[in-house]
């Protein structure tokens, strides 16, 4: 399932892409109704929190964007979905966000081109899985295979974002979010590596994070949240902000740092592997250099060589190394341990 960097990099590409214009809606799959309704209005914007994503669409780009006019797509991408793009040069900076597909118009996972694979995005054929188009007067987005597509009110967007924790990349000028996170685990008598999950105590985290942040922190996933010290869960905070910002700017899940990366460079890879926006482009960390334990179960952990362990927590699998994360009650975290090794991971 797409993580939350994913959704808030897919808010910022489409408020590049389509803020502020007059847009075409269609549904060509048919099961999603309102599109012909919100046909010819403007996108306002785009918001992320979490793993929700809100399209802002009012008649005119004047509109008063809380106002009662304003109607709100709620996306959630879920395990499957994904949007792609299409358009002019410069548009758009991916050809997809989401769970990982093919550019648009190329046969396997992305659009037909109606005469057989011109480049000229305004002639491109939507597929009929496609749930919503958007089409602005530089380009277009598809969505593809969503859990939810749904429209709602100003009230509604508001209960939606009521029932979240609060979301690492949303901004904090005055820490109030950061207490909400320190606050919610310290409160609970739930094991950290499920707390870490509940989208109500934070917005935004999967299973790769879950895994990653832990491990960083040197902390065993079933220590209970209220062991915790206020400390701990700050830096723990900072680690999580700076690694989904790298991850929102760059479409990618990266957690080791660079002198780690060639030290047991394998991953246990399911059907399809543990894939990434952006495998195929030059350059980028490789998801076998990526993660120190998710999804590298049975093999040596890159710091220590004691195995990687996995088992199941609330019908997720966890990861973790049980000699680095011996870290089971109130202790230093691996940011203040290991000053040279900071929690900011190398741009590539």
């Amino acid at each position: 399932m797409p993580e939350g960097h994913t959704v808030h990099r897919l808010a910022a590409a489409l408020a590049r892409g389509f803020g502020g214009q007059r847009v075409r809606t269609s549904s060509p799959q048919g099961r999603f109704a309102d599109a012909e309704a919100l046909d010819g209005h403007v996108l306002l914007g785009a918001e992320a929190a979490g793993k929700h994503l809100f399209l802002p669409f009012a008649p005119s780009a004047d509109v008063d964007p809380t106002g009662p006019a304003v109607r709100h797509v709620h996306v959630h991408l879920g395990l499957y979905g994904s949007w792609t793009f299409a358009g002019d040069p410069g548009t758009f900076d991916a050809h997809a966000i989401g769970a990982p597909r093919l550019r648009i118009g190329e046969r396997e996972e992305g659009l037909a081109s109606a005469d057989g694979g011109s480049r000229d995005w305004r002639r491109i054929v939507p597929r009929e899985t496609v749930r919503l188009r958007i089409a602005g007067p530089h380009g277009l987005a598809d969505l593809t295979g969503p859990t939810a597509c749904e429209v709602l009110d100003g009230e509604g967007r508001q209960r939606v974002l009521d029932r979240l924790g609060p979301d690492p990349l949303r901004p904090d000028p005055d820490g109030s979010q950061r207490r909400r996170f320190v606050d919610g685990i310290r409160r609970s008598r739930s094991t950290i590596g499920q707390l870490l999950m509940n989208q109500q105590v934070v917005a935004g985290i999967g299973n790769i994070y879950r895994a990653e942040l832990l491990f960083r922190a040197r902390l065993d996933p079933t220590v209970p949240g209220r062991d915790l010290t206020a400390g701990m869960l700050e830096d723990m905070w900072e680690d999580l902000v700076a690694l989904m910002a790298y991850g929102a700017r760059t479409g990618r899940i990266v957690t080791t740092q660079p002198e780690h990366r060639e030290i047991e460079a394998r991953i246990v890879e399911r059907s399809r592997g543990t894939r990434q926006n952006g495998d195929e482009d030059p350059g980028v960390v490789p998801r076998e250099q990526s993660f120190y334990v998710y999804h590298r179960q049975t093999l040596p952990c890159r710091l220590c060589g004691t195995v990687i362990r996995s088992a199941d927590m609330g019908g997720r699998t966890v990861f973790w190394c049980p000699r680095c994360q011996s870290v089971r009650s109130r202790r230093a975290s691996w940011s203040r341990q290991h000053p040279a090794a900071p929690w900011a991971v190398e741009e590539r």
